[in-house]
């Protein structure tokens, strides 16, 4: 396949550059990541090693005119708008969305002329320098169509879980994707806010006095999520939390990331989503997403 990853950070960059071992694979970051790529490659370590060459740029517009079979999104939830009005640009097969949050597929999909898909995945990532990723932890990625989007049928999902399967990610095609999303949201949930604000990593979760306030706001999610219609039992989210955290231990959370370079987080499309369908009955959502949200305000970020 000739795929275009939008959004070359940390998951972006390994998700990339496993896919790069198996097709024609162009990066679309910021430098001076981007440089270092095309000037030395790609540079995969951890619990994954690899060494790949893919194309890197800075604009997506740079691809060309050439058709791509698939674009993986991976940029930031408040950026989805911007890079869908990019990727429209393009001429794209399918768009396959792997962020964090809630609506991010009906956004895309709202521009693109192309079917766009769901995704989740439970791989760390970390950005360690430019031209380098590590991954922290080995997950899985699950895709299918996208909520009101079709069926797994009519949708290219089996073709891409292959793609993804043939450069050894362990992929899943469902679908359903629903509980998948709402799953992951309790995840992010979770783990997320609750490692950015204690700024420890993920591992620390497992055994330590933080992790009950990690499953506090997973069971949350799940209880709006049945209340949405689907089946998410509270031991299902708190276990979840627990096998991510231990699988991701030494993984520093994309929003404890954020928040050490001093970033906008992504909290308004996770417990900020939660939040907004609730009448005040999700506390811990509510304190984490306060709290998250002051400290942007704080720094000038939102």
């Amino acid at each position: 396949m000739d795929v275009v990853v939008f959004g070359a950070g940390s998951l972006g960059s390994l998700i990339g550059g496993l896919l790069a071992c198996e097709h024609d694979v162009t990066l679309v970051g910021r430098a001076p990541h981007v440089d270092a790529i095309e000037a030395d490659g790609l540079r995969v370590s951890g619990a994954v090693e690899r060494h790949v060459y893919p194309a890197a740029v800075t604009d997506v517009t740079d691809v060309g005119e050439r058709r791509a079979d698939l674009a993986v999104v991976t940029v930031k939830a408040y950026d989805t708008e911007s890079a869908a009005e990019s990727l429209a640009r393009c001429d794209l097969g399918v768009t396959l969305s792997l962020q964090n949050g809630m609506g991010n597929e009906a956004t895309l999909a709202d521009t693109l002329d192309c079917p766009v898909l769901a995704g989740t995945t439970d791989y760390g990532a970390r950005y360690r320098e430019p031209g380098v990723v590590e991954c922290t932890g080995v997950g899985e990625v699950v895709l299918g169509p996208r909520p009101g989007g079709g069926t797994v049928d009519s949708d290219p999902a089996t073709d891409v879980g292959d793609a993804f399967r043939a450069s050894g990610i362990e992929t899943r095609v469902e679908a359903d994707m629903r509980p998948h999303l709402w799953e992951k949201l309790a995840v992010n949930a979770g783990i997320n806010p609750v490692t950015a604000l204690a700024r420890i990593e993920n591992g620390a979760l497992v055994d330590g006095p933080a992790g009950p306030i990690a499953e506090r706001a997973a069971v949350e999610v799940a209880g709006v999520a049945r209340a949405a219609g689907v089946d998410l039992p509270d031991r299902k989210a708190r276990e979840a939390v627990g096998r991510v955290a231990s699988a991701t231990a030494a993984n520093r959370s994309s929003m404890l990331q954020d928040v050490e370079a001093g970033r906008r987080t992504e909290i308004d499309a996770i417990a900020g989503y939660v939040v907004e369908r609730t009448d005040g009955l999700v506390p811990v959502n509510e304190t984490l997403a306060a709290l998250l949200r002051g400290w942007e305000s704080a720094r000038g970020l939102r």
